[in-house]
């Protein structure tokens, strides 16, 4: 992946589509829905359980289709970013497009303003987004990478944010050095100068403290083993047996003089912070760091990042409103709801489906149903509020 970045950087930036081009491709439901298809069953549909090919659209349920070997219904959004979403793809489609090409991001606040929605709906929108920037499958960095510990300040209210009295969030950094001529890391002899270079793909994550625990557990997650690690010389790095470790002391030098680059990126991600944001919060400040890494590492190619942000690309499964707030639903809280539900949306199978719903109604007082339908022999439905119709006249049952 960094090699490819490479190659890229010295070349003119990849330029994504700009507003009149995305307007002209995805003018209506219709083409984003196309576009969708087209994404998910490149060779033409086939049912996720059967493996079946006959499929029919259905004229009831926007974006579904019903498989006609074993009657399994598959939403085209289902298990992507806009999973259940009561959003028109093209709110979805515009969302993804500006904050993938937007430079420095977009505010939920801003993006509530460029779409016509309300706030929380923007923000929840937003949230979804930056949660599939990051696949789950991704490759750790390798080669040659710079690791080192900063504090960005986080704001903790609504009022006036000063940097100056805010609270301050410590993070860990890892950057990529690569070769500014063959694009490719180039290990060197202890404490040698990596002159000439480039930065590649970067990681970043909040960390608890600067205890070997923490630092140790988040190289081990994002570089991988063997990888020469480039560091200040803290006394949590010599436990890494399993890296090649090339401590550079700081002392009374500037600490970007010794690790240039992950210092740069320290202090992009914090002008980011303050610029874009006003401040990130503490509770959602991963999130955030994983669009600014995402951004970073497509800073070269910014038009491979539109299917991305819709999760058409990653692996890993959609977030509701209540996984990313951190709290259980309270609808589902103590009942079984939420299982009948899914059993309601998956085993539409026609045939096999769970009838625990049905006998519900049928057990209920007929004058509890409101409104009941009634059909006359002229078939002409007449509306009743409470009671039941004559039978004598009709011979229907309700």
């Amino acid at each position: 992946m960094s090699r490819r970045m490479v190659a890229m950087a010295g070349q003119s930036m990849a330029r994504a589509r700009s507003l009149t081009e995305f307007q002209e491709a995805f003018p209506d439901e219709a083409g984003c829905a196309a576009f969708l298809f087209e994404r998910r069953w490149q060779g033409g549909f086939v049912c996720p359980r059967c493996g079946g090919e006959r499929v029919a659209a259905l004229k009831s349920r926007a974006h579904t289709y019903e498989c006609l070997d074993c009657g399994r219904q598959t939403s085209i959004t289902a298990g992507s970013v806009m999973h259940r979403s009561k959003l028109p793809l093209t709110v979805w489609f515009w969302a993804a497009h500006l904050m993938s090409t937007h430079s420095n991001g977009m505010s939920a606040r801003q993006l509530a303003d460029q779409l016509g929605l309300t706030y929380k709906t923007a923000w929840l929108l937003t949230q979804k987004l930056r949660r599939s920037m990051v696949d789950p499958d991704r490759e750790p960095l390798e080669g040659v990478v710079e690791v080192d510990q900063a504090e960005i300040p986080f704001r903790a209210g609504d009022t006036f944010f000063d940097p100056g009295n805010s609270g301050k969030i410590l993070i860990a950094g890892a950057v990529e050095v690569i070769d500014r001529d063959t694009g490719q890391a180039k290990p060197r002899r202890e404490k040698a100068k990596y002159l000439d270079t480039l930065s590649g793909r970067i990681r970043l994550a909040m960390i608890a403290d600067n205890s070997a625990a923490s630092i140790e557990a988040f190289v081990r997650a994002n570089v991988k083993r063997g990888t020469t690690l480039l560091t200040d010389g803290h006394a949590s790095y010599p436990g890494l047996t399993d890296y090649r470790h090339d401590p550079r002391v700081v002392g009374k030098m500037a600490a970007h003089v010794v690790l240039p680059w992950v210092h740069r990126v320290f202090s992009l991600v914090k002008r980011w912070g303050l610029g874009t944001y006003h401040g990130l919060r503490r509770k959602h400040v991963d999130t955030y760091l994983n669009e600014f890494v995402f951004r970073y590492n497509r800073r070269f190619y910014r038009h491979a990042s539109f299917e991305t942000i819709l999760g058409l690309a990653s692996h890993h499964e959609p977030a509701s409103y209540w996984d990313i707030i951190g709290r259980a639903n309270p609808r589902q809280v103590g009942t079984d709801r939420g299982k009948v539900r899914a059993d309601s949306t998956h085993d539409r199978d026609g045939g096999n489906r769970d009838q625990r719903g049905d006998q519900a109604v049928l057990n209920r007082p007929i004058r509890d149903i409101v409104p009941i339908y009634c059909r006359t022999l002229a078939s002409k439905p007449i509306f009743r509020n409470h009671g039941t119709c004559k039978r004598a006249q009709t011979g229907s049952r309700l």
